[in-house]
């Protein structure tokens, strides 16, 4: 029998899709280079970059009938859901999962994301407001709620050594699973891989969709299947007031009347046409998000009878998933590929010049990016939940190093959540002429996981003006 080298193997595949070019150093390269270079190679699904390099010829929903997306407004009687929800909980069947693979660069941050400080006063990092909201609720619910998270190739090594470094956070290591999100080929415009050196190629994160296939890649999804896991509850690691492991929408996603208890998704009302986030819509009869930057303008500027938007639902990456949908998904399409498409966007992308005989970092947009969103998902449910929730509440991103999504803004949302808890209360709280809280107020999850918990909670009478305070 003939063994074939993997590398001819390798070189015969890459020949037959035009795409021998990447192995131009190969010989060159010391044997564990080499053996380096071959295995991401390996990893390279050749025909779907073919398939995915091939120019777009339509415009995403232009020939779509696009309307807004129906959703549960606030202040409906959610008692029964509470209950449902509390009841898949107490039952050990919830698991919280962090997609969490972005650095912090944008803000100035050295590191991953994760561990930027997002509190206004304590400046906790955003990894241990999300243990101790986790260990609140498992405390709560008399239940452990294993932890999930996503990191990415470049931040993986320094998101673990965080973790251990801060003792997991009081958590047990066993009940935190991390795995880096996979990758995709970045390629010319003209559909050829590039190289980053001459011993790796250009790749970029495959997007929060790619969540699908690195749970599954990872065991992950085997891990909640042994565990008794029904339900995941998904968010980004960039929002400190997201309310991880809801009741409330647990338990409307698991309420037949409202939703196949699928894949269910938390709104916020825009603050005007021109927030940059994506809308809820009904696409052809289906739950989906569109992108900002794919909505028509007519569309987005469109108001109803009383002057509001009429496409005002703001997606803002909340979800919960059932175990049984991903399990689907990660299996793949009617063709066998994996179930969500893949976009495509013109970016930068560092790549190794022979003439220079170094990386170069580019100017303007040089190549596609392949990424997949996780809310393309929306349409493959049966039904679909929309559900509505208070910006104040659960909305305070920190992408930016400045104005709307920065920090500062992110600690003015905190302190105005907070300010409003206490004064259901009676505390006396000092506003601004615009209604922002005059102090700076943080309320830890062992104190309270929403208003209603500080009903028994020793309190102050009032807040001075410029005050900080954490309870």
């Amino acid at each position: 029998m003939t063994l074939i080298d993997p590398a001819t193997s390798l070189r015969a595949a890459f020949e037959a899709h035009g795409q021998a070019h990447v192995l131009r150093h190969f010989d060159a390269l010391a044997p564990s280079v080499r053996e380096a270079f071959l295995a991401q190679l390996g990893e390279v699904d050749l025909a779907l970059v073919a398939r995915l390099a091939k120019p777009a010829t339509d415009k995403p929903h232009a020939e779509t009938h696009i309307r807004p997306a129906p959703y549960v407004a606030l202040g409906g009687n959610t008692t029964d859901a509470r209950a449902a929800g509390e009841a898949l909980l107490r039952a050990g069947k919830v698991a919280a999962f962090t997609v969490a693979g972005g650095q912090g660069t944008r803000l100035g941050w050295r590191g991953p994301k994760g561990t930027y400080p997002a509190t206004c006063v304590t400046g906790r990092p955003l990894f241990r407001v999300f243990a101790e909201q986790i260990a609140a609720a498992e405390k709560r619910y008399g239940c452990v709620i294993p932890w999930y998270i996503m990191t990415s190739p470049l931040n993986d090594a320094d998101t673990q050594a965080f973790f251990r470094d801060n003792n997991w956070f009081g958590r047990n290591p066993a009940d935190t699973f991390m795995f880096p999100q996979g990758t995709m080929p970045s390629v010319t415009f003209d559909g050829k891989l590039m190289l980053e050196t001459p011993s790796s190629l250009a790749v970029n994160p495959d997007g929060h969709g790619g969540a699908i296939r690195a749970l599954h890649a990872s065991g992950a999804m085997e891990d909640m299947r042994a565990r008794g896991i029904e339900q995941m509850s998904y968010f980004q690691v960039d929002n400190p007031l997201v309310r991880i492991a809801d009741p409330v929408f647990l338990g409307l996603h698991t309420q037949p009347a409202h939703s196949s208890g699928e894949m269910s998704s938390k709104m916020v009302a825009k603050r005007d046409a021109a927030e940059k986030v994506g809308v809820f819509c009904d696409v052809g009869g289906r739950t989906g998000v569109v992108e900002y930057s794919d909505m028509p303008a007519e569309l987005t500027n469109a108001v109803d009878a009383q002057g509001k938007l009429r496409f005002n639902a703001g997606s803002i990456a909340i979800h919960t998933i059932s175990l049984a949908f991903l399990e689907r998904l990660a299996s793949g399409g009617e063709d066998g590929t994996f179930a969500l498409p893949f976009h495509r966007a013109k970016k930068k992308v560092p790549y190794w010049c022979d003439a220079q005989g170094k990386t170069v970092e580019p100017a303007e947009p040089n190549a596609t990016k392949f990424e997949a969103f996780i809310f393309d998902a929306l349409a493959l449910a049966a039904k679909s939940l929309v559900m509505e929730t208070a910006r104040v509440e659960e909305f305070a991103p920190i992408k930016n190093a400045s104005g709307d999504d920065s920090p500062a803004s992110s600690h003015q949302i905190q302190s105005n959540r907070h300010g409003a808890w206490l004064e259901k209360f009676g505390v006396r709280v000092p506003r601004r002429p615009n209604g922002d809280v005059n102090a700076r107020i943080e309320i830890l999850a062992e104190t309270a996981l929403e208003a209603n918990d500080l009903a028994d909670a020793s309190l102050p009478r009032e807040i001075k003006a410029g005050e900080d305070v954490v309870l």
